[in-house]
């Protein structure tokens, strides 16, 4: 008598990558479990038997996603560099690529359907924004301590400056005219530039240095 051969289910982090790319190339509107699973090689009802909701589904694959850059912050804040080169580092990586970010487009997602979410996938989402702003605040604390930055509250500056980021993240991410991720870059370093860099100063070339050409 033959045994009929199972195929082994893939990696769960191989189901959130395929995820990811399913949503850059295609769009968030076209993963479904039963799209995902086609992708994968597994039934809808493998999959429910993972994530159980497309929600859940939703909110790992952005964990998955928050990991992965999670790490590349920690390399770039770890430079030997000084603590503005570091900060623009940060915004770099936090500011969408531009219209249709796959991780913004997700992340906009989760949020959105956070309005009926559990208690244990609100926590989830509080530990993806702890973490940026752990390292923001502990940033914001290292360029006080060495003179580069202005005597400010780290903890208060950085949820201003979160708050900053989001809200222009969250135009460049859905495509609002006037709002590329040039000219989003351009104003974060020119409000850090005013209200940060100690005694005022400003970077050479940037658009608050009074000798930068307009």
């Amino acid at each position: 008598m033959s045994t009929r051969r199972r195929t082994p289910a893939p990696p769960r982090e191989e189901l959130l990558a395929a995820a990811m790319e399913m949503i850059a190339e295609r769009g968030l509107e076209k993963l479904t479990m039963a799209a995902l699973g086609r992708e994968v090689g597994m039934s809808s009802g493998h999959l429910l038997y993972y994530f159980r909701t497309k929600d859940e589904l939703l909110l790992q694959t952005l964990e998955w996603s928050e990991g992965r850059l999670g790490a590349e912050r920690g390399r770039l804040l770890a430079r030997p560099v000084p603590a503005r080169a570091r900060l623009d580092a940060y915004v770099d990586l936090y500011v969408p690529d531009g219209h249709r970010d796959p991780h913004w487009t997700l992340w906009l997602e989760v949020w959105n359907r956070s309005q009926n979410a559990d208690d244990d996938a609100r926590d989830r989402q509080a530990a993806i924004e702890g973490a940026w702003h752990r390292d923001l605040v502990a940033l914001l604390a290292e360029g006080v301590s060495r003179g580069e930055f202005r005597r400010v509250d780290p903890d208060r500056f950085a949820a201003r400056l979160r708050a900053l980021l989001d809200g222009f993240s969250i135009h460049v991410a859905i495509g609002l005219r006037g709002t590329d991720r040039a000219q989003v870059l351009g104003h974060v370093r020119e409000f850090l530039d005013q209200n940060l860099l100690a005694d005022g100063r400003t970077r050479p070339g940037s658009s608050a240095d009074p000798d930068c050409d307009a």
